[in-house]
């Protein structure tokens, strides 16, 4: 008898759709899956024969063989292991092949026929959906992220036996239902900080403003306890809602690593990812023996922060260049080929020297000047070239710090974030791009045209500063921003000139 059962593998933040196919025929008792599994795949044979027997059902004493097809790519994971026994079932007549075939399932054993929790069912409902499928079965620690799928029915299940019940008609299994407007009314959440917090620093604001609304990547530069690390956390306070597309892509890479939580079925606000300096490539980006995403991944459509910089090892910061102009990555291994999303804006901080002080007016540096240059060699001018804003952050004033009059809050400034987006998205209707920071040449030539002003101011600065071709383009990015936010058609004179006071460490014996 031959039984065919529906399900997926998770390849990167996508699922893969797989057909478990089940043949039972006479012979000597064998149970073999083909189909390239890997180690936990094939150990399923002993779950599911243990999960079979222990809920109450005969196990076939005969020969067994399960197809993973298409067979062509490597099954991973415990996923398949509910998949695999329903096929046995159902060649063994337990219950319905027919009525299996309208449905998905995922889920791992336990050996007494619990169903257990895997990662990646937001993608595996996804691609039910896709395949046109009635609904797809999820252990039940897994229904509720499930659920936020719209357009296919969530069947969570608890056992072996109650997922037999449903499919003989004994027993039926409520979809969960996930409301939408309510997930919508929640998109953004509360958050923990505040720029109204934030006292002084009214330049470093601006920038960090400007960085929000054209999704720009930026550098702060200051003294410890300057707060550099504060203003960086008070970034996503400003930022843009999600929108429920958004939302559910960050939800999707996050059930693929495994990241969501029972009480936290779906990502409501943008990630804000801050990584440790001592982390490693694979780490940041992605990779290992068995491919995860990174940080930049878990970013995605939201900001990673990377304090103290040049602490990071070379080789580590090296590796964002390519996912910061391409807004993925792609992970190759024999065999296999992984393509992660990577749409983040790069929020940086660091130190002026190795002791902290370099230009504080109120402490004395203690550094020479080739332990300063060392220190600061640590970034290399190509990934320097890609962050587009540069910000010193000096030393708060006792004075500021007592002020008592309330900064802007976070609120304000956000309105004025959302105003200019709209007229970015407004501008860029029909071509995949959402902020200035993503044009490419043809965007830049048609959208960052200037005046004679500050078309000469431009080369003024290009001739003595000794700016770079990308940093030429970043000039004429974050000069359309600030034009977006007075809401200037045309790119001035002033817009060109702020640009470019926010570009200091690629000058000419500026950075070193």
């Amino acid at each position: 008898m031959l039984a065919r059962i529906n399900c997926s593998v998770v390849s990167g933040v996508d699922a893969c759709f797989v057909e478990v196919e089940v043949d039972i025929s006479y012979g000597l008792p064998a149970f073999n899956i083909v189909g390239l599994p890997e180690v936990a795949v094939r150990e399923s044979r002993e779950r599911v024969k243990a999960a079979v027997k222990n809920s109450g059902y005969t196990f076939p004493p005969d020969r067994i063989t399960v197809n993973l097809a298409p067979a062509d790519i490597r099954k991973e994971g415990t996923g398949f292991d509910l998949p695999v026994a329903m096929g046995i079932l159902a060649a063994s007549k337990v219950i319905s092949a027919d009525l299996c075939s309208r449905y998905s399932m995922v889920g791992e054993l336990s050996l007494d026929g619990r169903v257990k929790p895997v990662p990646g069912v937001v993608a595996a409902a996804l691609s039910a959906r896709e395949k046109g499928l009635q609904g797809i079965l999820v252990p039940m620690e897994n229904g509720k992220e499930a659920s936020v799928v719209q357009g296919v029915e969530v069947l969570p299940v608890s056992s072996l036996s109650r997922a037999v019940n449903f499919f003989s008609g004994f027993e039926n299994i409520a979809p969960l239902a996930c409301d939408l407007n309510t997930v919508i009314g929640e998109l953004h959440g509360k958050e923990d900080v505040d720029f109204c917090h934030v006292m002084g620093q009214n330049n470093v604001k601006r920038a960090l403003e400007i960085a929000a609304t054209g999704g720009h990547n930026l550098l702060m530069t200051g003294p410890p306890g300057s707060g550099k690390s504060m203003m960086a956390k008070s970034l996503p306070s400003i930022l843009p809602e999600l929108t429920y597309e958004e939302a559910m892509e960050t939800t999707r890479i996050y059930s693929a690593a495994g990241l969501l939580r029972e009480n936290m079925p779906f990502i409501t606000t943008r990630p804000f990812r801050s990584p440790h300096h001592t982390i490693s490539a694979a780490g940041l980006v992605g990779g290992g023996l068995r491919p995860q995403p990174g940080e930049v991944t878990l970013a995605h459509n939201g900001l990673l922060f990377l304090d103290e910089l040049p602490e990071f090892r070379r080789n580590v910061l090296e590796v964002l260049r390519q996912p910061m102009e391409d807004g993925r990555v792609t992970i190759s291994r024999a065999g296999n080929r992984l393509n992660y999303p990577a749409g983040f804006m790069l929020i940086a901080a660091m130190n002026p020297c190795p002791c902290g002080y370099f230009g504080d007016s109120r402490r004395e540096c203690s550094c020479t000047h080739a332990q300063i240059q060392r220190y600061r060699s640590r970034i290399s001018g190509p990934l320097l070239d890609r962050i587009d804003l540069h910000i010193d952050v000096p030393a708060v004033s006792y004075r500021e710090l007592s002020d008592k009059e309330v900064p802007e809050s976070s609120e304000v400034i956000r309105d004025r974030v959302k105003a200019a987006r709209k007229i970015q998205l407004d501008r860029f209707s029909g071509e995949n791009i959402f902020n200035n920071a993503a044009m490419g040449p043809r965007q830049i030539k048609s959208c960052c045209v200037l005046d004679s002003r500050a078309s000469q101011l431009l080369e003024t600065a290009i001739t003595h500063l000794g700016f770079s071709a990308r940093a030429y383009n970043r000039i004429l990015k974050i000069a359309r921003t600030i034009a977006d936010l007075g809401a200037s058609d045309e790119i001035c004179e002033q817009h060109v000139a702020e640009a470019i006071q926010y570009r200091t460490l690629d000058r000419k014996n500026g950075y070193v």
